[in-house]
């Protein structure tokens, strides 16, 4: 289902700050999509979104769904907006780009694997440091056994988040935002480990602190540990509060042969053989990356990097986390198979 151009027509459900990101990425790949339409009740904020690239604005996704001739959405909407907007699209009969967190409970996660199956759509979670080339080279050595059997994987994702009460808005309410710090940027070394870590979760257990924003409700930084059923460990720390330092990793993994760690931008690998090296990459646009495996995965009929499957582990490693810091013990990983819809 695309235009004639071969090309996917997408619709941007959501115009606020990540959007802008997004629509650039759009802008990179125009021999695979077309942005078409941009949704969001903020006329202003729509029309910005879609001047770049000429596209209709519409007040309301339901309106761009029925009226817009397009083949995807991309959701770019605040958290607790997200698992309405899946279904509905879904239903719409639209492949489905979803930025972070795919939606905020079990139940939620039931209704979108449910409405993604029955309308045999494609759904791809925006996991965007997925395409960031370290983390996919790191995948890969993995995958060729540079490290052998893996043990550990460790992520981190912290910064100075200079938030205040009146520029935070829905994210300081944890019935909008699902939580706090951990369920936001936490949930970026959330999906990387998981991809490193190249399992299945199993139980988490975490600690979670409010160590400076403390007008938010939630938590604004959070170490959380995760128990994989391949046997692998995991462990992350995350937060808005510092600045990690100087020498912290962004990713490491150590296996039986050796170790391979990254500060985001180059990765390194040490081995028992005494074998090492030092790889650097250009930079990319990791948006512009992500749409153009978001579009080739419907345009080729292949499988997305991070699907609604994915999606639901990710979340559920985040809300352990969070029932696990609640009762001071081990937490299992839920899944969306296990709560029934309706």
């Amino acid at each position: 289902m695309t235009n004639t151009n071969g090309k996917i027509r997408v619709g941007l459900i959501g115009a606020g700050g990540i959007a802008g990101a997004h629509v650039k990425g759009y802008l990179e790949n125009p021999d695979t999509t077309v942005l078409v339409a941009v949704a969001d009740p903020v006329e202003a904020n729509a029309q910005r979104r879609a001047e770049p690239a000429g596209a209709a604005t519409y007040g309301s996704y339901l309106e761009m769904l029925r009226n817009a001739e397009i083949d995807a959405v991309d959701i770019c909407l605040p958290h607790h907006l997200h698992k309405d907007a899946i279904v509905a699209a879904a239903q719409a009969g639209k492949h489905i780009l979803c930025e972070k967190p795919l939606c905020l409970s079990p139940e939620e996660a039931a209704e979108v694997q449910a409405a993604v199956e029955a309308n045999g759509v494609t759904l791809m979670c925006a996991h965007n440091q997925l395409f960031s080339p370290p983390v996919a080279k790191a995948v890969e050595l993995i995958h060729e056994g540079l490290l052998g059997q893996v043990y550990e994987v460790r992520t981190t994702d912290s910064f100075f988040n200079d938030f205040n009460p009146e520029s935070m808005g829905w994210r300081a309410s944890a019935a909008t935002s699902g939580g706090g710090e951990l369920i936001d940027t936490g949930y970026h070394p959330t999906y990387l480990m998981l991809q490193l870590a190249g399992g299945e979760p199993v139980d988490v257990t975490a600690m979670l602190s409010t160590h400076r924003l403390k007008f938010m409700e939630g938590e604004d930084s959070a170490q959380v540990l995760v128990r994989f059923d391949n046997g692998v460990l995991g462990s992350l720390t995350t937060s808005w509060a510092y600045n990690p330092s100087a020498n912290t990793e962004r990713f490491s993994v150590v296996g039986e042969k050796g170790s391979l760690f990254s500060d985001g931008k180059n990765l390194s690998y040490r081995l028992r053989t005494g074998e090492q090296a030092t790889l650097e990459f250009p930079s990319v646009n990791e948006f512009a990356a992500e749409i153009a495996h978001f579009a080739r995965s419907i345009l080729d009929g292949t499988r997305p990097l991070h699907t609604e499957k994915e999606g639901i582990e990710v979340l559920g490693i985040i809300l352990a986390a969070y029932e696990s810091a609640s009762t001071r013990a081990y937490a299992p990983v839920r899944s969306a198979s296990s709560v029934p819809v309706g």
